[in-house]
């Protein structure tokens, strides 16, 4: 491991009621690709972080303490169509903050995750 390289978060992982489902939604709104071990488990990258999904009845929010991870995005308004066309559910309609827009959403085993825009 490099100096640079240290510190630098490298994988993280969520929990998945539904892993078939979860992946589904991720492959057609991201693209992402995944790599299963096993029926538990699967990996995702997206080009620039690896991660996966194990399964889990419990899932992250905000409200449950969880940290939240927020994706970058161009056409908010898209987004939030797509995320509700592939069964995911806004938690949170888009707003605005300094430095841009954003707006919460559930994936289907209900983990909360965001997308903003400048």
């Amino acid at each position: 491991m490099s100096e640079t390289d240290s510190g630098r978060i490298d994988y993280v992982e969520f929990p998945a009621r539904d892993i078939a489902g979860t992946k589904r939604f991720f492959q057609d709104l991201f693209g992402w690709e995944f790599q299963d071990y096993g029926p538990d488990y699967t990996c995702f990258r997206d080009g620039r972080l690896a991660g996966g999904f194990y399964r889990a009845e419990r899932c992250a929010t905000v409200d449950g303490g969880s940290a939240l991870i927020v994706f970058r995005g161009e056409d908010l308004e898209a987004l939030v169509e797509r995320v509700r066309q592939l069964g995911g559910t806004v938690s949170r309609e888009i707003f605005s903050f300094p430095g841009g827009r954003r707006f919460h959403f559930l994936d289907p085993s209900g983990n909360e995750f965001a997308i903003w825009a400048p």
